[in-house]
């Protein structure tokens, strides 16, 4: 392996003190999630913020509005959950990020000076999160690793036992409120990325009921009924090509659709008393929250601010609860009263960010579809074409939304214009759209990234010769595999933890994501080994012309540090001006300050890769 040049860390972005103050202060900015309150205690509540400079679990006390920070680890933690009595929290314990661990748990009130947090079931494997639900008396935990999945239930705080065990990709999906029924998600059909649901009886192991679709259809069990003795799980399915809801009565195996009339995808949650459901619209790339009265059918739309609602929920007195942002404004916990008072619920120390632009829509035509695109100006920019960083988001099945974001309120202030593109793949837009890039990873979401580049340089709004793809983990990829194959559109590009060499991430990938490929490309690269060169970045390494900044993660599990190297190596020999940063944790940081040094040095990069000192 070859010395990689190491990216210049720069101490500062602009020479104007109000301008560096501004951008900074809106990675510092103390944000929070929405809390998760505790079933038959509800005041007492959890949630993670980055308010120590590090994102962390914290416990809130809403009688006494008392707030104690739980976990302290140098490279963070995000999964906790309550447990329903409200007098344990369980989080995740993993190593440097590397996403592979045992879940733990310690008193609300918090452990003994000097006291680990215990293993929360005995009996458990290591290996990673493949879903948990608490309930009074039973603990459901999924484990996966390079076996597949298992899963464990205690019992009385018990020691773990088996009651699910297949070399496929699944987990728990829910755990019945009377602590009788497990479901459970899997892909024995071969196909993770449209599961079927079994559901178990939480007695003997024994099933109780199948549901399955059919191939390209999955089925999401989302949660029981909130209701003792109703055995109903909402489930979201997508047999009309988007996602819609359903609930089946596991106990008679009958279920209802339910048709509501939103364009876009839905998914929901229970009101507590089991009357209602908390729908959350996704269209175009904003969220609208309804009211789904389940013994009307009537649907009512609640008063929430334009923009995208990351998560909510209802509490026992009908309030709801949810986190909300958009492009312009920065994140806040609000809650919506029964009585229609709508205000801010929990507001995280220090000052909040300053504001950011706007993004706006462009509908692209193009042979593949209609590519949904959404742009930022840089506040006070000139006329004409400005340099453009086209942000590629990860996943691939996600999406870019109408949300606030430091890391491009930073571009915008460096004077780029941005632009996000919902391409081939991504989720909101209906099942063909989410599917379009299986058998051709890639190469297909190219074609859409192409498509607004183009309508981008013709609009006037961005330079042809200052345009930089940009993108992290499924966008790094992205990022990398069109530096390759239009090295005609790219002054520069920066790819975050990247899967450079597909034929050895592969080989090095947690088995998840293994059995995701699988999924995606129609079995492993030992059945499609062609297919897997054809779509991998590293196959067009000597086609690369524009300088290249790489940045990742030394114990990712999802795009492992090995191909990165390969890939790297092969631009070394051909003499292509790079930059590397590596840093030690895994798929990203929850370190804000390491967040912040990443963010600088890629537009720090890109500046200095166009010219523009």
């Amino acid at each position: 392996m070859t010395t990689h040049p190491v990216a210049e860390v720069p101490d500062r972005l602009f020479a104007d003190p109000q301008a560096e103050a501004r951008w900074r202060a809106r990675f510092h900015a103390a944000r929070v999630s929405l809390p998760d309150w505790a079933w038959q205690a509800p005041d007492r509540t959890i949630y993670s913020s980055n308010a120590g400079g590090v994102w962390e679990i914290h416990a809130w006390d809403r009688a006494t509005d008392t707030h104690r920070q739980v976990t302290d680890r140098p490279n963070g933690t995000l999964h906790a959950v309550i447990t329903p009595d409200g007098e344990h929290i369980w989080w995740f314990d993993d190593t440097d990020g590397d996403e592979f661990g045992t879940w733990r748990r310690e008193p609300f009130g918090g452990r003994p000076a000097g006291a680990d947090a215990e293993v929360a079931v005995r009996g458990v494997k290591a290996g990673y999160p493949a879903g948990l639900d608490i309930g009074d008396t039973v603990a459901a935990i999924g484990v996966a690793d390079d076996d597949g999945t298992t899963v464990y239930l205690s019992r009385d705080g018990g020691e773990a036992e088996v009651v699910y065990r297949s070399e496929h990709d699944g987990g728990v999906a829910a755990l019945s409120f009377d602590e009788t029924l497990l479901a459970l998600s899997h892909s024995e059909h071969g196909d993770n990325r449209h599961p079927a649901l079994r559901v178990l009886s939480v007695a003997d192991g024994s099933v109780v009921a199948e549901k399955w679709d059919g191939p390209g259809k999955g089925l999401d069990g989302i949660a029981f009924s909130p209701v003792e003795g109703d055995q109903r799980l909402l489930v979201l399915h997508e047999r009309r090509g988007r996602e819609e809801l359903l609930l089946w009565d596991v106990a008679a195996d009958t279920e209802v659709e339910l048709a509501l009339d939103l364009p876009g995808e839905v998914t929901a949650g229970w009101y507590t008393d089991g009357s209602a459901l908390l729908v959350a619209h996704t269209h175009q790339a904003r969220n609208t929250l309804h009211r789904y009265d389940l013994a009307t059918g009537e649907l009512t739309t609640l008063d929430t601010p334009p923009g995208v609602i990351g998560s909510a929920h209802t509490r026992p007195d009908g309030t709801v609860e949810y986190s909300w942002s958009s492009a312009a404004e920065p994140s806040a916990i609000r809650a919506l009263f029964t009585d229609g008072d709508s205000r801010v619920l929990l507001t995280p120390p220090g000052d909040p960010a300053p504001p950011s632009s706007p993004l706006t829509d462009a509908f692209v035509e193009h042979p593949g579809g209609r590519v949904h695109a959404m742009v930022a100006r840089p506040q006070g920019a000139p006329d004409g074409p400005l340099p453009t960083v086209f942000s590629l988001h990860g996943g691939p099945h996600a999406a870019d939304e109408d949300r606030f974001s430091a890391y491009r309120a930073m571009w915008l202030d460096a004077g780029f214009a941005v632009v996000h593109v919902n391409y081939r793949g991504s989720t909101g837009y209906g099942s063909a759209w989410r599917d379009a890039i299986e058998g051709r990873p890639g190469l297909t979401e190219l074609e859409d990234v192409a498509a607004v580049h183009a309508w981008a340089v013709e609009s006037g709004l961005a330079d042809p010769d200052k345009c930089v793809v940009n993108g992290a983990s499924w966008g790094g990829y992205l990022s990398l595999l069109a530096l390759g194959t239009q090295p005609g559109l790219w002054a520069a590009g920066v790819a975050g933890v990247p899967v450079a060499d597909y034929l050895a991430a592969y080989e090095d990938e947690m088995e998840p994501l293994r059995a995701f490929d699988r999924a995606l490309f129609g079995g492993s690269p030992a059945d499609k080994h062609d297919l897997y060169v054809e779509c991998s970045p590293l196959t067009y390494v000597d086609k690369v012309a524009a300088p290249v900044l790489v940045v990742a993660g030394e114990n990712d599990p999802r795009c492992p540090i090995r191909q990165i190297h390969n890939y790297l190596d092969r631009l070394a020999e051909r003499g292509v001006p790079y930059e590397t940063y590596f840093y030690d944790a895994g798929h990203g940081s929850l370190v804000v300050a390491e967040t912040l040094k990443q963010s600088l040095i890629e537009v720090v990069f890109a500046r200095k890769a166009l010219g523009l000192g």
